[in-house]
C-alpha cells in the first residue's frame, strides 16, 4: 500500500513545479539576471534584453513585482517613469541564474562563459555543503560525499 505521505522527492518536485509557477517563463530568470548588477530603468533593461518585447517585458515586471522579486520605484510622475531592482527574494535566485548561464554556455561550446574564480581563474564546482557539519552532500540523500 501506498504512503499517503509524500516523500522528500516527491516534496522537492513540488517545490520545483511551484518555483516553475513563478519563474519558469522565457523571461523572468533574464529579467531577474539583469537587474542582480543594481537597479535599472525601463529603457536599461530593454537595452539589456533586446530580444524581449515591449509588451512582454512590461508583463514580465508587473508579474515578479507581485510576486514579490521585483521592486518598482518611480522616478517621474509626469510621464510616470519607474526604476526596478530585485528584492531580497529574487537576489535569492542570483546563483541559480549564474548556474543555469554557465550551464547553457557549456552545453552551447563556449567554455570561456563559464563561472570562474575571480582569485585564480579557475573554473568554479557548485557542490551540495552542509555548513554544519562541513563537508560536502549528496542533494538526495544528504549522505557525506568525499572528494
Amino acid at each position: 500500500m501506498p504512503s499517503e505521505l509524500p516523500n522528500a522527492q516527491d516534496a522537492s518536485l513540488a517545490a520545483l513545479g511551484a518555483a516553475c509557477d513563478v519563474v519558469g517563463d522565457r523571461w523572468s530568470l533574464p529579467v531577474i539576471g539583469a537587474l542582480l548588477d543594481g537597479p535599472l530603468r525601463y529603457g536599461e533593461l530593454q537595452a539589456r534584453l533586446p530580444a524581449i518585447a515591449p509588451n512582454i517585458l512590461t508583463a514580465r515586471l508587473r508579474k515578479l513585482e507581485g510576486d514579490g522579486l521585483v521592486v518598482s520605484s518611480r522616478y517621474s510622475a509626469r510621464p510616470p517613469r519607474f526604476e526596478y531592482r530585485v528584492t531580497a527574494d529574487g537576489a535569492g535566485l542570483a546563483d541559480v541564474t549564474r548556474v543555469l548561464a554557465s550551464w547553457s554556455s557549456r552545453r552551447a561550446g563556449a567554455e570561456h562563459e563559464q563561472l570562474v574564480h575571480d582569485a585564480c581563474g579557475s573554473a568554479i564546482e557548485v557542490r551540495w555543503w552542509c555548513p554544519t557539519c562541513e563537508v560536502a552532500a549528496a542533494p538526495n540523500t544528504g549522505a557525506p560525499v568525499f572528494v
